[in-house]
C-alpha cells in the first residue's frame, strides 16, 4: 500500500491515538474509585465526557473544511491534554466536571473526539479514488489493533506499578499522565501534516450552509438517520451483554468468554480488508448490504444454538463478515459529498451514529434479568439491522454503478480530479433510483 508523506502521518496520528484511548480506558473508573468518589458522581463524569466530546465534536468538525483541518486536529489534541491534566492533578470534583465535558478522553476506549471525521476527510484528499475503500480498511485496523494494545499497556503499566509497591492512585495517575504524553505527540504530529490535507478550494461563503454542508445536506441527513438506525441496533449487542448472555445461558467462564470474544473483534477487524477488493466488482452500496445482511441473519441465529461450541462458531462467523460495511460506508460518505464537505458530512453522520448507540442500552437493560429475555436483544439487533439494510439500498442503490465505476479510477486523487468524482456523485443522486437532495 503506497501512501504520501501526510497520509502515512496521519495513520500514526489513528494508531497513537487508539493507544491513547485504550491506555487510559482500563484504569479510568478505577482511579476515579480509588480517588473516593461514589459511584453516582462517576456515573455523572462518564455522562458528561461523553456529551461534553459529543457536542464539541460536532462544532469542530463542522467548521473544519472552513477553518483548516490541520487547526482543527490540533484544537483536539489539545483537549486531550486538557483533560488528562485535570484528570491527574485534581480530585475536585467541579474541575473534573469541566475536564471531562471540554476535554478529550475515552472511557471505553472507542473513538471520541473530532479527530476520524477529519482524518477520514483528510486522508481522501491525499488518496486516489480506486484506493479510498482499501486505506480506509487499513485505517480502521490499524486503530482497532492500536486500542488493544494500548488496553494491555495501561493495564500491565499499572500493575507492575502497584505490584512494585506504588499506591492505586499514583499508578493509575501515571497512566493518565501517560495520555497527555500521547496528546502532546500527536500535536507534534499534527503539526508537520501539509497545506494538502485541506480543502481543495476555499468554500464559498455565499453559500447558505447547515452544520458545515450545502448542496449534500439532504444526503447527509439521510444517511445520518439510516446510520443512527444501525447503530441503535447495534448497541443492543454490545460485548458486556454477548458475555452476560454467555454466562447464563452456558454458564460458560469468563476465559472462555474472553477468548471468544478476542476471536471475534480480532476477525471483524480483518474482515474490513476484504471490502475493498469486493466493493470493486459490485460497488459500495451493494459491498456494504451484501456483507452486512447475512451477518445479521447470523447474530439472530446465536442465542438459538442449543450448546456453547455451536453459539461461538455462529458468533465467529458473524463477525467475520460484520465489519465489511465499515470502511466502504465511511468511503461512501466522503464520495457522495463536495470535498469541502467531508468533515462535515463524516462527523454529522458519525454524531448521529453515537447517539443511536447511545440510546440502545436504555432500551437493552430491562431485557437482561433472565437467560430467556437476554435473548431477545440479539434478535431485535438483527432485525433492526435488517430493515436497515433494506432502507439503504432502497434509499441509495441508484449511486452504486457510479461508486463501482469511481473505484476502477486509476488517477491520482489532485482536487480538481477529486471534486469532480464528488460532485459526480451527488449529481448522480438525482437520478430517478437516487435519493436526490
Amino acid at each position: 500500500m503506497s501512501l504520501d508523506r501526510d497520509a502515512r502521518l496521519l495513520f500514526c496520528t489513528r494508531g497513537l491515538r487508539m493507544f491513547g484511548y485504550g491506555f487510559v480506558s482500563v484504569i479510568l473508573v478505577l482511579y476515579l474509585a480509588a480517588l473516593g468518589l461514589p459511584a453516582t458522581e462517576i456515573g455523572v463524569l462518564l455522562t458528561l465526557t461523553l456529551l461534553g466530546d459529543a457536542a464539541i465534536s460536532l462544532w469542530l468538525t463542522t467548521h473544519a473544511d472552513h477553518v483548516g483541518r490541520r487547526r482543527v486536529l490540533l484544537v483536539g489534541s489539545l483537549l486531550m491534554a486538557l483533560a488528562g491534566i485535570g484528570f491527574a492533578t485534581t480530585s475536585f470534583l467541579p474541575v473534573l466536571i469541566a475536564a471531562a465535558t471540554i476535554g478529550v478522553i475515552s472511557p471505553s476506549g472507542n473513538e471520541v473526539g473530532p479527530f476520524l471525521a477529519v482524518e477520514q476527510a483528510s486522508l481522501a484528499q491525499t488518496i486516489p479514488d480506486s484506493k479510498r475503500t482499501h486505506v480506509f480498511a487499513w485505517f480502521n485496523l490499524t486503530g482497532s489493533f492500536a486500542t488493544a494494545a494500548g488496553a494491555l499497556g495501561g493495564g500491565a503499566l499499572a500493575n507492575a506499578l502497584i505490584s512494585s509497591g506504588h499506591p492505586q492512585v499514583d499508578a493509575y495517575r501515571t497512566v493518565i499522565l501517560g495520555y497527555v504524553g500521547v496528546a502532546v505527540a500527536l500535536a507534534l504530529i499534527f503539526s508537520i501534516v501539509s497545506a494538502a490535507v485541506e480543502a481543495p478550494e476555499a468554500p464559498d461563503t455565499t453559500i447558505a450552509r447547515r452544520l458545515g454542508l450545502h448542496r449534500s445536506q439532504r444526503t447527509v441527513a439521510k444517511l445520518s438517520a439510516l446510520f443512527a438506525l444501525d447503530a441503535f441496533g447495534g448497541g443492543f449487542v454490545v460485548q458486556s451483554l454477548i458475555a452476560y448472555w454467555f454466562h447464563l445461558r452456558f454458564n460458560a467462564d469468563p476465559g472462555v468468554i474472553g477468548g471468544a470474544l478476542f476471536g471475534a473483534n480480532m476477525l471483524a477487524g480483518i474482515s474490513a480488508l476484504a471490502a475493498a477488493r469486493i466493493a470493486a466488482r459490485i460497488g459500495l452500496i451493494r459491498t456494504m448490504v451484501f456483507t452486512h445482511l447475512p451477518s445479521n441473519v447470523l447474530l439472530i441465529l446465536v442465542p438459538l444454538m442449543p450448546t456453547l461450541p455451536l453459539a461461538i462458531v455462529v458468533l465467529l462467523a458473524r463477525f467475520s463478515i460484520s465489519q465489511m460495511d465499515v470502511p466502504t460506508r465511511q468511503s461512501y460518505t466522503m464520495a457522495v459529498v463536495d470535498p469541502d464537505e467531508r468533515s462535515a458530512a463524516a462527523g454529522v453522520t458519525g454524531i448521529a451514529r453515537s447517539i443511536g448507540a447511545a440510546a440502545a442500552p436504555l432500551a437493552a437493560a430491562p431485557l437482561i434479568g433472565g437467560v430467556v429475555l437476554a435473548s431477545v436483544p440479539f434478535i431485535i439487533s438483527g432485525g433492526l439491522k435488517i430493515v436497515y439494510d433494506f432502507l439503504l439500498y432502497r434509499s441509495f442503490k441508484g449511486l452504486s454503478e457510479h461508486e463501482a465505476a469511481a473505484l476502477q479510477t486509476t488517477g491520482p486523487a489532485t482536487p480538481a480530479a477529486t471534486a469532480g468524482a464528488a460532485t459526480s456523485g451527488p449529481a448522480a443522486a438525482n437520478a430517478p433510483d437516487g435519493p436526490g437532495r
